[in-house]
């Protein structure tokens, strides 16, 4: 009864889009050793809501531009990946986190206003937030499926992968555009602090499966995706049916099997 409500089932469909397709963007991330790039993306968020707030613009467009901006910024000041992606990150959190102060300041936003994206909830998502995760969730799928053995390459070695003719500088940046863009729309699902439960969590668990019976990046996309349906969908549905918050108990839910699964399979 609770699921023939539209925001419960919108938040339904969305939850089963984001549960299967995010965790193939935390394998990027593991692979590409891109942790901090997530806590920038974070602070882009609250950036992004700022300037959503302070010139009415509809919020996750401009969340999704801000991080972009900030990605493309990062990738033409690192002169190599250590660095881009290390201390211009950090950076780019500085300087993000003091434009969005700045901009509550001067346009009069409430900062809880602003903070409260930190919080998100798939009851809140509209029709047109559930076609735009379609459609970034296609094209991660399209992305992996046309460049799967390219990918495999740059995720081996970045040289041999030049050296193989491939665009390694593309793949990448593309990478790290994607990331961006599922960070930006989870926190409308999740919230910014529980972004990790459906992008990082699903990946560490299947990574322990795939370290104990199975082997190769190929399954590890697979059980990734298939760990954060699971997570998804077992945190979504105890949330309707307890009335809690779903992005809470999405992320209690995996964080209490990753605990598990370091326990049993060591």
């Amino acid at each position: 009864m609770l699921f023939s409500l539209a925001p419960v089932l919108r938040g339904f469909i969305a939850i089963i889009i984001s549960g299967a397709s995010f965790p193939l963007c935390g394998v990027m991330v593991l692979r590409l050793n891109l942790i901090p790039i997530r806590y920038m993306l974070m602070h882009g968020v609250i950036l992004g809501g700022a300037l959503s707030l302070a010139a009415s613009l509809p919020l996750v467009p401009a969340v999704i531009a801000v991080n972009i901006v900030m990605v493309l910024g990062i990738v033409c000041l690192g002169k190599g990946q250590a660095f881009g992606f290390g201390y211009a990150s950090a950076a780019g959190m500085i300087v993000s986190m003091a434009i969005a102060s700045l901009i509550m300041h001067v346009k009069n936003v409430p900062a809880k206003d602003s903070l409260s994206l930190l919080w998100g909830s798939p009851f809140a998502l509209r029709l047109y937030d559930v076609m735009l995760l379609l459609c970034i969730a296609l094209l991660l799928l399209l992305y992996l499926a046309a460049n799967f053995h390219n990918i495999l390459a740059v995720f081996f070695n970045n040289e041999i992968a030049q050296s193989l003719g491939i665009k390694v500088k593309f793949h990448y940046t593309f990478m790290v555009l994607l990331i961006a863009l599922v960070v930006s729309v989870a926190m409308k699902l999740l919230g910014a602090f529980l972004i990790d439960s459906l992008l990082i969590l699903p990946v560490l668990c299947a990574g322990r499966i795939n370290a104990g019976r199975f082997c190769g990046i190929k399954n590890l996309f697979l059980l990734s995706s298939g760990m954060g349906l699971a997570f998804s969908l077992a945190g979504y549905v105890i949330a309707v049916v307890c009335n809690l918050p779903p992005g809470a108990t999405i992320s209690l839910v995996a964080g209490v099997i990753f605990i598990m699964f370091n326990g049993v399979l060591k």
